[in-house]
């Protein structure tokens, strides 16, 4: 598999550090309001990268952290009156939701920066003794200029991020590129006892921090969304390496922005939306299919109009899907053809080979898309398929799917269900004994419920209107 690496800027063959694990830290929520469409996009693409994995046989250590102590969490504590970590867990819980909703698997672990305090003090304390950070009015800063490589992620020389630094006129820094591993605590705000007063961590330390202790001192993959590139994942780096004197991560992926309209998406321009708002109109799936539906280093527009082509495309998805559950009901025992097995490895090929392409998801659809189409004209238009095919066909299917995330809202079967199925049996067998009357009469009561039948090659189908 290759990977676009943005450390190096170039696509990479994928080596793991072990034969038959991964290692990835991928950048969780700040939790003090409710995820937005952006905050959507790395949860959902991540989660194929790591899904893609295991089908190819690793074992996928997926550590996803949650900021549970941060300025806008205080901020929030204070607006509601109630204190940071109540803030934090109500947002956890809805994050959670969310995530679930988006068919996003839980990770490995979700450390929290409040249960790793020990672990960053032990870091920050490491890189005091090492003469990489220090002490200043109780904050501790991490020296920029001590570590040769900074800037190497975001490919800027040091000299132009110290120009474009901002100096406040209250700054303690040696130099403006420094940036906070501790900070002393302000009245109100929750704190914790260190070698350095009471304070808390800094915003960038904390993810060193759960990384080297849930993944270890170099990880495989390191992913987020393009904005955290600088400062964050670059502060990370600079960090863990001058800690650890090991390469921090191997490979970095980042996903690019969202747009609204082909607009910024912002609070100030009125075009900011969170998950939920359109989940609760469009439902969660077609904003998973919408993360996917482009390389992931893409810039994605959202819009009314792609959701609504979001939720037809997952729609021909389902319908093939359930004409092939049916196909398999009715079809006769059978080995599986040579048409089907031939059909079934091509485009599981095709799927592969754009995964392999640096998480093409665009091209994975496009696959999967090819495959519906193939099962449609075998299975769909005639009767000829035993149901050893149907099936294989359906393992086959299903398995793209559950790669990518999709089709995950199948409707389970109810009493009702099973009332409707017995009522068309019962027409099939009045048709054949020439009982044409009860067969119309059957049609007609199913009807009135707003049930509608269609005769085919394969039987008799039937669906609510």
């Amino acid at each position: 598999m290759k990977i676009f690496n943005s450390l190096t800027l170039q696509k990479e063959e994928f080596v793991p550090l072990h034969p038959d694990r991964v290692g990835i830290y991928a950048c969780g929520p700040t939790v003090y309001n409710l995820i937005h469409i952006g905050n959507a996009r790395p949860l959902c693409v991540f989660d194929v990268l790591r899904r893609y994995l295991e089908m190819k046989g690793y074992t996928v250590n997926y550590v996803q952290n949650f900021t549970d102590v941060d300025d806008k969490i205080i901020r929030r504590a204070n607006e509601e009156g109630i204190t940071s970590a109540e803030v934090a867990e109500k947002y956890i819980r809805e994050y959670k939701t969310d995530a679930k909703g988006l068919n996003v698997r839980e990770a490995t672990i979700h450390p929290k920066a409040t249960e790793s305090i020990g672990d960053i003090i032990s870091l920050v304390q490491t890189l005091i003794d090492k003469g990489y950070a220090y002490v200043s009015g109780g904050d501790v800063y991490f020296r920029a200029n001590k570590f040769e490589g900074y800037g190497k992620l975001c490919h800027q020389p040091m000299d132009e991020l110290e120009s474009g630094a901002r100096v406040d006129v209250s700054d303690v820094k040696e130099s403006p590129v420094d940036f906070a591993l501790w900070k002393a605590a302000k009245p109100g705000e929750p704190s914790w006892e260190s070698p350095w007063g009471q304070g808390r961590p800094g915003w960038h330390i904390e993810c060193s921090a759960m990384a080297l202790t849930h993944i270890g001192q170099t990880i495989d993959i390191h992913c987020g969304g393009s904005d955290l590139l600088f400062p964050h994942h670059e502060n990370e780096i600079a960090q863990s390496e001058s800690a650890t004197g090991k390469p921090f991560a191997r490979y970095w992926m980042h996903n690019g922005f969202i747009n609204v309209d082909n607009k910024k998406m912002s609070k100030s321009l009125g075009n900011f939306f969170t998950v939920r708002d359109v989940a609760e109109k469009y439902g969660y799936e077609p904003i998973r299919f919408m993360m996917i539906a482009a390389h992931y280093r893409s810039p994605i527009n959202y819009s009314v109009e792609i959701i609504e082509q979001a939720k037809a495309a997952l729609n021909r998805l389902y319908t093939c899907r359930e004409n092939l559950v049916f196909a398999a009901s009715n079809a006769p025992e059978g080995e599986v053809s040579g048409e089907v097995k031939a059909m079934l490895e091509k485009r599981r090929a095709q799927f592969i080979e754009a995964m392999e392409d640096d998480l093409n998801t665009a091209d994975a659809l496009a696959a999967l898309f090819e495959l519906a189409k193939d099962i449609n004209i075998a299975f769909v238009s005639s009767a000829g398929q035993s149901k050893q095919s149907c099936q294989a066909a359906l393992e086959g299917f299903d398995e793209l799917c559950d790669v990518l995330g999709l089709l995950y809202n199948r409707a389970e079967k109810t009493g009702e269900d099973a009332e409707i199925e017995a009522l068309v049996a019962e027409r099939t067998a009045a048709k054949k004994a020439k009982n044409f009357a009860r067969a119309d009469e059957i049609r007609n009561q199913l009807k009135e419920r707003g049930i509608l039948l269609e005769d085919t090659p394969q039987g008799t189908k039937w669906r609510r209107a």
